[in-house]
């Protein structure tokens, strides 16, 4: 895999902005997103739906778990792990029924999972800083890899 590709992001508007760029280059596959509260986990799947075309609200779906989204190029579900009791809670909310040969599947607080997902195509990693937030974007499949290789293409 190909080195990891770290970012500072000035404000919120530079993270929608990356979301939209991810949204040109992802397909398909598992996305997960680390990150303390208020972190930006959620600006940056708002960024990315956007780009995706989808117009409606996007909130964070931390008491209903899951939020579906029907865009004209990609379905996405976006998962909100942190009030998990248990990783084995997600095997009743259904995580591993839904396909990531079919759908873009956005995790937030994937280490609530306890090991029960699969390799993420592609791990982002935001953190507060003095001015801003640093962003860390790491693959982990060959998907992620063609990921990660568009968006330096198209970003730097």
């Amino acid at each position: 895999m190909s080195e990891d590709l770290c970012l500072h992001l000035a404000d919120e508007a530079a993270t929608l902005e990356l979301g939209r760029q991810l949204a040109s280059v992802v397909g398909p596959g598992l996305v997960c997103l680390s990150g303390n509260l208020g972190a930006g986990k959620t600006c940056l799947v708002r960024g990315l739906l956007r780009g995706l075309g989808h117009e409606g609200r996007v909130k964070s779906p931390t008491y209903t778990l899951i939020e579906p989204y029907v865009t004209e190029r990609l379905r996405v579900s976006h998962w909100d792990l942190y009030r998990l009791g248990s990783g084995d809670e997600l095997d009743a909310l259904g995580l591993r029924e839904h396909d990531r040969a079919d759908e873009l599947l956005l995790v937030e607080w994937p280490e609530r999972g306890e090991g029960r997902l699969d390799n993420a195509d592609l791990s982002i990693t935001i953190e507060h800083v003095a001015e801003g937030r640093e962003v860390r974007l790491s693959s982990g499949s060959a998907a992620g890899e063609r990921w990660l290789t568009a968006l330096r293409a198209g970003r730097l």
